[in-house]
């Protein structure tokens, strides 16, 4: 697709920091993306670049979406994610392989997901976690969502990791909260990667250093 570009994000910067980054190694304002990467987040950002790039992001974002995430078990956080604070819920150590294969089969399909407080969901056009970190208490509704697919890559207590693969606007970190209630043990989305968006995988992505010399020697042609 033309002026669609799949960049790979690490932890740290948030989305807009890497259009902004975009923005200075091409010149161009209208530069825009298909679906928020948290900044505790790595992985696929599809930008679109120009009006002809920004105008395909509309459908782009409704693409399938896949996740590697590590979730932590026996802890709650208020984030859902490692950077909120934390609360021991459980010393449970014998949950089993079994028990969360059972436990995962209840969140394939099309659900109701409650999106994280700290979010950018919009509560009368302001972002939740903007209210929430003002001291207003927030209560979001449930969505629904479609998860494709769960598969366990590893697991040993109180780490699980899994491959997600989902429709658009799942959130990881509430799959990750609500797992954990499900097992009686608590949990949060410790570590994040996403590995593709559509046609977009990691293997086709460009860091920013060789997006910088592609573009440079696009213009020179």
């Amino acid at each position: 697709m033309e002026n669609i570009f799949a960049i790979y994000k690490n932890k740290g910067p948030t989305s807009h920091d890497i259009i902004n980054q975009l923005r200075k190694i091409t010149g161009i304002k209208k530069i825009g993306h298909a679906g928020t990467l948290d900044p505790l987040a790595s992985g696929v950002l599809v930008v679109g670049i120009g009006r002809d790039g920004t105008k395909q992001l509309g459908k782009l974002s409704e693409s399938d979406k896949e996740y590697i995430a590590m979730i932590k078990l026996g802890e709650v956080s208020e984030t859902d994610d490692a950077e909120g604070k934390k609360i021991v819920t459980s010393n449970k150590r014998h949950v089993t392989r079994k028990e969360i294969n059972q436990i995962l089969k209840q969140f394939i399909g099309d659900i109701k997901q409650i999106p994280p407080i700290y979010s950018s969901v919009k509560i009368k056009g302001k972002p939740a976690h903007r209210r929430v970190r003002k001291g207003e208490k927030v209560t979001l509704g449930g969505r629904d969502v479609e998860i494709k697919s769960i598969k366990i890559i590893n697991y040993k207590y109180p780490y699980l990791k899994i491959k997600v693969v989902c429709g658009s606007g799942t959130y990881i970190r509430s799959l990750a909260r609500d797992i954990g209630q499900s097992l009686k043990t608590g949990a949060y989305l410790s570590d994040l990667e996403r590995t593709r968006v559509g046609e977009f995988s990691k293997e086709k992505s460009f860091d920013l250093n060789k997006f910088n010399k592609f573009w440079k020697k696009s213009q020179t042609k």
